[in-house]
């Protein structure tokens, strides 16, 4: 990270194409373009490589009307930094242009909260927030983000910041000017049929808003959901906004595209409402 505080790209050319004009034809080829976008309050998306998770990330966004602000809550995999920590100012680039943390927004969610720390550390080689933002870009260019890591699995203490989070976005100057997005992958590394059961267990408590369904479905079942930790938030967050249900958009594993279904990942697309 610069002292400007411009974070560059960390898996372009991995994740999803370094070339503007390829990764515009690869989101635009996934693009369904029968739906209506409608409002949401929040959205779970994947963040493996487009190649294995673009379809159920794009063809959900398809369907939100993407907002002006968004948070973006997202899994720690590095094990840098702070537990709960947020970005709280400047840009992050990809190949599609800069995407500008909302650095007021920022500031009010952590004045709002007794878990959130301002750390960069956590998100400077975190992939799983940065492959959200071209897709987003590609809807709607200028939107501002609030980026958010979680490296705990504290239930407790993540419900409360779903709360926290709620309470800032709902006293914010204009309301409804926000979007919540969770990122996660779900089960990881099993075979076809396991990982579709074990995900259908996780998925509908998710749709039912259920995080302590959720957690307990987790634990019982062993899912290695590594966003489990931003979807509990978000459900929570979602609730207190007054959500009332979710709905499925899709759901993949990487077997269905290569072919190899003895160990795959899983991947949902979820929209609350």
């Amino acid at each position: 990270m610069t002292s400007s505080n411009i974070r560059r790209p960390q898996v372009a050319g991995q994740f999803y194409p370094s070339g503007s004009q390829e990764l515009k034809e690869q989101i635009a080829g996934l693009v369904d373009k029968k739906t209506l976008r409608k409002n949401a309050i929040a959205c779970i998306l994947p963040h493996a490589g487009y190649m294995y998770s673009g379809r159920v990330a794009v063809q959900t966004i398809s369907q939100v009307a993407l907002k002006d602000k968004i948070v973006l809550l997202g899994p720690n995999h590095t094990g840098y930094g702070e537990e709960f920590s947020l970005m709280p100012s400047g840009t992050w680039q990809t190949p599609l242009g800069e995407a500008r943390i909302d650095a007021n927004l920022a500031k009010q969610i952590l004045s709002g909260s007794k878990y959130l720390k301002p750390d960069n550390l956590a998100h400077m080689h975190e992939h799983s927030l940065e492959v959200e933002l071209p897709i987003l870009q590609f809807f709607k260019p200028g939107f501002t983000f609030v980026p958010i890591s979680f490296l705990s699995g504290d239930i407790k203490k993540l419900k409360e910041i779903g709360r926290e989070i709620a309470l800032v976005l709902s006293q914010a100057e204009k309301k409804g000017s926000y979007l919540l997005i969770a990122s996660s992958d779900m089960t990881h590394y099993e075979r076809q049929e396991e990982a579709e059961r074990k995900d259908k267990l996780a998925i509908q408590a998710i749709l039912e808003l259920d995080a302590d369904k959720l957690a307990a479905n987790i634990h019982k079942f062993q899912i290695s959901m590594c966003g489990y930790a931003p979807v509990v938030v978000m459900i929570e967050a979602a609730k207190s906004l007054g959500a009332k249900k979710g709905r499925l958009v899709r759901y993949e594993t990487s077997g269905d595209v290569t072919g190899d279904k003895t160990s795959v990942v899983g991947y949902a697309g979820i929209i609350i409402s």
